[in-house]
């Protein structure tokens, strides 16, 4: 079986039914058949646009784009998704529109989803508030569309939260699935999302806590290591946990570097600020405390220079499995002698992995049209049959 057949095969033995006309908050909201869809769609249109097969379903109608913090790779990922699937995308400058004149959140989210299909929102910088913020939205067009007030109920994709960063998670998920050569082959493989030193404070923990509460999910041996007192959220870890228990998997905690990297196929360096130095400093921000945030902002990075030594290096890379593990990385690094004087990972091993760690991110676009995708298209196994066979080239070439 070869080309698009193998695909809906695939789907035809999945439930996902649900995802049909939902959201994307989470990924331990899902089952393992509507992640194993998620995958399955994004190969999909991949594998039409590659045959330069058209996968535009719609002929109107808007993505709007919502980032409460900066971004490149997930904004254009966005920005790709919609407009393969033939959205076009309108980002909401919120200094640009009426929300610093008291409307609502209800209020906004309606009034810029008139015509769209989909708001993806990034929120991830203060805990407890951001997939707050989206279940806000979310129930605010889903109320619009039942009072007849929008005619479609725009679906919701958390493009990073405070929690969970999905479509950067089920990215990463589909780069092993393809390097291990089949989901199934990732049971047993050990993956260690450790902490790395950065120059900067406040990275959100959505990253490691969205890889400890996925791959968990596929009987991994995941590894969390961080210096102690940087830890992440004590719900995701028990969400991690679990999900080692149904998988056979295994979750395990530690506070070295090099216990992490030992005999690992997938490193995953990356900073992240500790969980109760955010939950401070969301507070400061509440109280307008910008005093107290500037003396947090010196604390913490005092406390990071106490750990330069966690850092990616030529020498833990030897101690991986076949001292030939899989390096990623959420991108942009901090990469020592580069982009800062000290940092997450040593230049030569950034270097190494560079086409990888770019083959790692072209998968989010496809995850994001993906998710998109499957709550949209009631039956998506015939709309991709159909696609194939209209044979609409994307790229007219005579």
């Amino acid at each position: 079986m070869s080309g698009l057949n193998k695909y809906i095969e695939t789907l035809n033995k999945l439930d996902f039914s649900k995802m049909y006309q939902n959201d994307f908050f989470l990924t331990w909201e899902k089952t393992d058949d509507e992640l194993k869809a998620v995958f399955t769609v994004a190969d999909a249109l991949r594998h039409l646009r590659e045959q330069n097969v058209s996968t535009k379903i719609f002929d109107s109608g808007l993505g709007i784009s919502i980032f409460r913090d900066n971004s490149t790779r997930t904004r254009f990922s966005f920005a790709s998704a919609c407009n393969l699937l033939g959205l076009e995308v309108q980002d909401l400058d919120e200094g640009k529109s009426q929300i610093a004149h008291g409307e609502t959140v209800r209020e906004t989210a309606n009034m810029v989803s008139f015509m769209a299909d989909v708001v993806g929102i990034r929120d991830d910088m203060y805990i407890g508030k951001g997939n707050a913020y989206m279940h806000e939205v979310s129930e605010a067009v889903q109320e619009g569309n039942k009072e007849g007030v929008l005619e479609q109920r725009p679906t919701l994709v958390n493009l990073q939260c405070d929690i969970d960063h999905p479509t950067q998670a089920m990215a990463d998920a589909l780069a092993l699935v393809h390097h291990f050569g089949g989901i199934e082959n990732m049971k047993g493989k050990k993956i260690a999302m450790t902490w790395a030193y950065s120059p900067s404070y406040g990275k959100p923990l959505s990253v490691p806590q969205g890889i400890i509460g996925l791959m968990t999910r596929f009987g991994m041996d995941v590894v969390l290591a961080h210096p102690e007192g940087y830890e992440v959220m004590p719900e995701v870890e028990e969400v991690a946990k679990k999900n080692a228990a149904a998988s056979g998997g295994s979750f395990k905690k530690v506070n070295s570097m090099a216990e992490a990297f030992k005999d690992a196929d997938v490193v995953y360096p990356k900073s992240w600020a500790p969980f109760a130095a955010m939950e401070k400093r969301t507070n400061l921000y509440g109280e307008n405390d910008f005093d107290g945030i500037k003396v947090l902002e010196k604390e913490l990075l005092a406390q990071n220079a106490n750990h330069k030594d966690w850092e990616c290096t030529e020498e833990l890379m030897k101690t991986t499995k076949d001292g030939k593990a899989l390096y990623m990385h959420c991108l942009p690094a901090d990469i020592t002698g580069v982009s800062c004087k000290e940092g997450e990972v040593a230049a030569s091993v950034f270097d190494r992995y560079r086409t990888p760690l770019y083959k790692e991110a072209s998968y989010k676009p496809y995850i994001i049209a993906a998710m998109i995708f499957l709550a949209k298209v009631k039956d998506p196994q015939k709309t991709l049959a159909a696609l194939e066979a209209r044979g609409l080239e994307r790229w007219m070439q005579k």
